[in-house]
């Protein structure tokens, strides 16, 4: 028996030895390029500078092409050509691209979206006809959740062709409140009244200073119009507050807001 394992090693262990030799090295590939894969998701869960959006598709970017170079040293190691396996993936790719051509569309909207950075994660914005705040930019779609808890799914290659309004970007906003009189109304005093509200909110900002002016002349109303600049976060507060004090401060002074009325003559022949 013994002589028999004797033979046999020396007629195959050269081939036992050098099979033995790929297998560990393609597991010490694998379990490197698994490690690696959880190393690189950690740091760019983890880094602060990176936008909220662009972390999990950084992260699933970055494990696929961590897994593909490991299997292309695992072929290697195997013995497989790695060059015309290449080119081979590559037709095929070139094909399924044609086949795909909207999905791809969609995963390079979403890079480009991630890269001009129109928005992030939080923001409220309007693209085209549909208002909501921004939950995430994935691989193919952005996902929205509007103002009454709807989820809203748009593929990113109409997102990046589309109106972009993005409502928390900038660090103020202004606040424009317009309510009619009637006509038979003392305009001055409306103007004060008006005036004596901007003058007591303190929301708003003091440069560029709130305006009180005559917007429009209707057809049942002088229509007066406030307006000031606030904070992004204070704006619907301020909007909803200033509507309210407005209709208190117009009924105080003895004006009246007029509605839309229609005058109907009878002509009897």
């Amino acid at each position: 028996m013994t002589d028999t394992i004797r033979q046999l090693w020396a007629q195959y262990g050269a081939v036992i030895l050098f099979v033995l030799g790929r297998a560990l090295a393609c597991i010490l590939i694998a379990a490197v390029a698994f490690l690696a894969t959880r190393i690189a998701r950690r740091l760019i869960m983890r880094a602060r500078w990176l936008d909220d959006l662009l972390r999990p598709m950084l992260s699933v970017a970055g494990t696929a092409a961590i897994y593909v170079v490991a299997a292309l040293f695992i072929l290697d190691r195997i013995g497989i050509n790695t060059a015309g396996l290449v080119a081979l993936v590559g037709a095929a790719g070139l094909t399924i691209g044609f086949a795909l051509r909207d999905t791809l569309a969609n995963i390079a909207a979403g890079i480009m979206l991630l890269v001009l950075r129109p928005f992030k994660a939080g923001d409220f914005v309007t693209i085209g006809a549909t208002s909501g705040t921004v939950d995430s930019v994935r691989l193919f779609n952005t996902v929205l959740k509007t103002a009454d808890g709807l989820y809203v799914s748009e593929p990113n290659s109409a997102v990046a062709g589309a109106e972009i309004i993005n409502f928390s970007r900038n660090p103020t906003r202004r606040v424009t409140v317009t309510i009619g009189i009637a006509y038979e109304d003392e305009l001055d005093i409306g103007l004060e009244v008006f005036r004596r509200v901007a003058a007591q909110e303190s929301r708003f900002l003091p440069d560029p200073a709130p305006s009180v002016a005559v917007s429009a002349l209707a057809d049942s109303s002088v229509n007066l119009t406030l307006r000031g600049w606030v904070r992004n976060a204070d704006y619907w507060t301020v909007l909803f507050d200033l509507t309210r004090v407005l209709k208190l401060e117009i009924d105080k002074a003895g004006l009246s807001i007029p509605f839309p009325q229609r005058e109907i003559r009878i002509i009897k022949e």
